[in-house]
C-alpha cells in the first residue's frame, strides 16, 4: 500500500511538531499542497516567509465547531495530521483542566466534524508514550498492546485522544491510523529536556549564562533525529493500516544523564551544571523503552540517522536559534 495525498491539513502547524512535519513533506512531496490550521502564532511567520504559495496556512479556533468545520469543507484534505495540543507535561501538572478542556475538545470537534463532512480522509492522530505511563521493567520493550497507564494530565488527555479515535474509526467508519511517539530531537520545543540542555549549551558558548540548569538525570528514553521522526508520520499516513495504533521509536536507549555528557561533549566549552529542584517534576517516567518492528513491519520505516549525530544536528539548530 501507497497511498499518494493531494491536499495534506496539518493542525498546530505553527507548533513544534507541525513545523517540521509540513516542512519534510514540501520536501518530500513537491505536489502535495499543505495546508493547516493554527491557534497561537508560533513559526506561522517562518512558514509563510520561507514557503509563500506553497503552503496556506490559517488561525482557528479548532473549539469553535463550526468555524472548524466550515474551513474542513473548503480545504477538502486527502489527509489529516493531528498534532495541535497544549503538550507540555510539567505544566499539566499545574493547569489540568486548562489541558483538559482544550486537549479533548479540539480533538473530539476535529473527528465529529469530519463525521459530519462524511471524510474519506486519512486521519493520523499523533499521539505520545506518555500514554504508557511507568511500565515495568518485564515489560520492556513497550509494545502496542501494553495496558495505557497515564500518570500526568497531559498524557490523560492523549488517552482520551486515543480511545475516542478508535471509537470513531470502528463506530463511525473513520479512516483513522494512531501514532505513538516516543521522544525526538525537537529544537523548536523549549520544554524538552534534550532541547533545554542544548539551548544552554548554546547559551554558555556564548557568553550568556554561567550554568546550565537540569531536573532529573536517571529516565532513560530512545530518541531519534528530527527528520527521521517526520519521515515516520509521513510513511504512517501512506502505508499505515487503518485502525491500527503504531509506536514510533529510537533503536539505542539513553539515560538522560549520559544524554547530557554526549551533549556536552561536543562543545569546546567548560560547562558547569547544577540541579534545579524547579526543574523537577512531581511524578516522572524512569523507563521508556519500546521498539517498532509492527510499524517497519508494515511501512519499512528505521531511523536512519544515529543517536551521536541527532544530538550534534540539535545542537547545531539551538546554536543557529539563539533561544537565550
Amino acid at each position: 500500500m501507497n497511498r499518494v495525498f493531494k491536499r495534506c491539513l496539518i493542525t498546530g502547524i505553527a507548533g513544534s511538531g507541525g513545523s517540521y512535519l509540513a516542512e519534510y513533506i514540501l520536501k518530500s512531496s513537491p505536489s502535495t499542497k499543505i495546508f493547516g490550521f493554527y491557534r497561537s502564532s508560533g513559526y506561522s511567520k517562518l512558514l509563510k516567509k520561507k514557503y509563500k504559495t506553497k503552503i496556506s496556512i490559517k488561525k482557528i479556533d479548532l473549539k469553535d465547531f463550526d468555524t472548524l468545520k466550515k474551513n474542513l469543507r473548503l480545504v477538502n484534505p486527502d489527509v489529516v495530521f493531528h498534532l495541535a495540543s497544549n503538550a507540555d507535561v510539567r505544566n499539566s501538572f499545574f493547569e489540568p483542566l486548562k489541558f483538559s478542556e482544550n486537549n479533548n475538545m479540539i480533538t473530539i470537534n476535529l473527528l465529529e466534524a469530519l463525521r459530519q463532512l462524511k471524510s474519506k480522509s486519512t486521519i493520523i492522530i499523533c499521539s505520545t508514550s506518555e500514554v504508557y505511563g511507568n511500565v515495568q521493567k518485564k515489560n520492556m520493550p513497550i509494545k502496542e498492546t501494553q495496558q495505557i497507564a497515564p500518570i500526568n494530565p497531559y498524557a490523560v488527555t492523549k488517552v482520551f485522544q486515543d480511545l475516542m479515535s478508535q471509537v470513531y474509526e470502528k463506530t463511525f467508519g473513520l479512516n483513522i491510523i494512531v501514532t505513538r511517539m516516543f521522544s525526538y530531537m525537537n529544537a523548536r520545543r523549549n520544554n524538552l529536556f534534550q532541547t533545554a540542555f542544548a539551548n544552554q549549551v548554546a547559551a554558555i558558548e556564548q557568553g550568556k549564562l554561567k550554568y546550565l540548569r537540569h531536573g532529573n538525570l536517571k529516565s532513560e528514553r530512545t530518541i531519534i533525529d528530527t527528520n527521521d521522526a517526520m519521515e515516520a508520520y509521513w510513511l504512517a499516513a501512506k502505508k499505515g493500516k487503518i485502525g491500527e495504533i503504531y509506536n514510533i521509536c529510537g533503536k539505542q536507549k539513553i539515560s538522560v544523564k549520559n544524554f547530557l555528557r554526549k551533549l556536552i561533549s561536543f562543545s569546546n566549552k567548560k560547562i558547569i551544571c547544577k540541579l534545579d529542584k524547579n526543574l523537577v517534576r512531581p511524578k516522572d517516567i524512569d523507563l521508556q523503552i519500546s521498539d517498532f518492528k509492527k510499524f517497519n513491519r508494515d511501512t519499512g520505516w528505521k531511523p536512519k540517522t544515529n543517536l551521536n549525530l541527532a544530538i550534534l544536528n540539535l545542537l547545531n539548530e539551538c546554536r543557529r536559534n539563539k533561544f537565550f
